[in-house]
């Protein structure tokens, strides 16, 4: 799938649309999810043109690939995540329900979140 540069993430990061920033570094920006899903439900979005993890772990370089997932981590430890506990996802693609095609990472915390799949949803 050829990358968008008019998906809403693409517009967020050259500014053109606002977020509730939590984080913002040279690899990635994370912010509030419009719809939060959880207590606290931010995403985590490379810089770049990427839409799934298989483009950008096959595409990007190593230094964005290794910035980004420790802004993931960050952002995790920065909302006081890591002891209690929290879920990360990707989805990619029609299958999985991938709404923006911008590879995004969704943080999800601030309650007990369950099992991820149950036997119904298999």
């Amino acid at each position: 799938m050829a990358y968008d540069q008019n998906n809403i993430f693409a517009k967020i990061l050259k500014g053109e649309i606002p977020c509730n920033k939590v984080y913002e570094d040279d690899f990635a920006l994370a912010f509030h999810d419009i719809n939060p899903q959880a207590p606290i439900h931010v995403l985590v979005i490379p810089k770049g043109d990427y839409v799934s993890m298989a483009d950008f772990t096959a595409d990007a370089p190593a230094e964005l690939v290794t910035g980004f997932f420790r802004a993931v981590g960050t952002v995790a430890k920065q909302l006081e995540l890591v002891e209690p506990g929290y879920r990360i996802l990707a989805n990619a693609g029609v299958n999985a329900h991938q709404e923006v095609p911008h590879l995004h990472i969704h943080i999800f915390g601030g309650r007990p979140l369950g099992p991820m799949l149950t036997r119904e949803t298999l």
